[in-house]
């Protein structure tokens, strides 16, 4: 049987993008992921074998070369003939080892530009590791059609080179597991004290500066003042930004601001709410806005490369321009002040994500995708 292999930084990013890919991939391939054992619970009942590497998220030298030997030689000694990696650190360091050891099939899945916030020599080095991980990949996706055309763009890679399946995203998004849910909105609201009457923004993600934190910190003050039954709801790690920073920016009374550190079952804060809120300053494509649509959640979210593909704007949510708070405010209150056109949003967010991005359609692109490099590299 032949043998793939999926690098990553974290089981959270196998849990949530990959699980249904791998499963499939399983019936076809041995297959086995490398990973760091951070939350190594959230692996279970995968069908790989798991390899538990220390890669870190963040740059560490030392322990990135420690981590880089230790893949070189795990591929050297197990022949994968498919490597496919996601993220940008692991991305390089897959990318390069997989090289080196000639694996015929090398994949890399680009999520997002992390240079695209940064400046000066470290913007000029994270870009060139890009350029470096299409280089050395065979295969190159992209999750949205819009990066894809950044990356082409900006001359990081030819346009024969990469591909993005259907409509975009990495995965797509299950409708039996994302879906509108009445008893569960009622149970979240029960659990977290919230008013069944109550407005809910909700954000899901890691709590970062780039993921537009502070500005949605500072626009929910305004509107907080504005509208009393309205309650903004956190949930994912905390990064950079504190949940503790975000809480003294919005200053309101502890029961219309609520956190819920990282969850595996993201679906039912999401049945829960009534609008889906995502202002970042980057993205690949914002998985968690056809999540939340798909449960009927319309988005209120920055027109921004990867965002424009996951949201229509005036049909499935609102877009406004990255970094105004302004904007942010007003496309916010003209679905808080708008029930019939809150529905409206809601209903045809639902239908589109059903119909583009279905999970079964995402995982047999990517099925495609892998038998046509494995038959194309064998005939070579």
């Amino acid at each position: 049987m032949k043998k793939i292999c999926y690098i990553v930084t974290l089981p959270a990013v196998v849990n949530s993008f990959l699980r249904a890919h791998i499963q499939a991939a399983a019936e076809v391939f041995e297959v086995s992921v490398i990973c760091s054992p951070v939350d190594e619970y959230l692996l279970e009942g995968l069908s790989a074998r798991i390899f538990y590497l220390p890669i870190e998220r963040k740059p560490s030298p030392l322990r990135d070369i420690i981590s880089f030997w230790k893949i070189y030689r795990l591929l050297r000694c197990e022949k994968f003939d498919i490597v496919h990696s996601i993220m940008p650190k692991t991305g390089f360091m897959a990318m390069l080892t997989s090289w080196i050891v000639r694996v015929p099939c090398r994949i890399h899945t680009f999520t997002g530009q992390v240079w695209v916030t940064q400046h000066g020599v470290r913007r000029v080095l994270l870009k060139l590791v890009d350029k470096l991980i299409g280089a050395f990949a065979t295969e190159v996706l992209a999750d949205s059609a819009s990066q894809r055309d950044f990356l082409i763009d900006q001359g990081l890679l030819p346009q024969s080179k990469v591909t993005v399946i259907g409509a975009g995203s990495i995965c797509g998004v299950d409708p039996l597991r994302f879906q509108p849910d009445r008893a569960e909105k009622q149970n979240v609201r029960n659990e977290l004290r919230i008013a069944q009457d109550a407005k809910i923004i909700l954000f899901v993600g890691r709590l970062n500066i780039d993921k537009g934190m502070l500005d949605l910190a500072a626009a929910f003050f305004i509107l907080a003042n504005k509208y009393p039954n309205l309650v903004l709801l956190l949930v994912g790690a905390e990064e950079n930004v504190s949940f503790k920073k975000m809480q003294d920016i919005c200053d309101v009374e502890p029961e219309r601001f609520h956190y819920v550190p990282f969850n595996s079952k993201p679906e039912r804060y999401m049945a829960a709410s009534d609008i889906y809120c995502q202002p970042s300053y980057r993205e690949g494509f914002g998985m968690t806005l056809i999540e939340a649509a798909a449960c009927g959640v319309p988005a209120v979210a920055s027109r921004i490369c990867g965002i424009v593909d996951a949201v229509e704007d005036g049909r499935t949510g609102l877009l406004f321009e990255a970094g105004s708070v302004a904007g942010l405010v007003s496309a916010l209150s003209k679905i808080i002040d708008n029930d019939i056109f809150l529905s409206f949003l809601g209903r045809a967010a639902r239908l589109r994500a059903l119909e583009l991005f279905s999970a079964n359609k995402i995982t047999e692109g990517m099925m495609l995708i892998y038998q046509n490099n494995f038959i194309n590299r064998s005939e070579n």
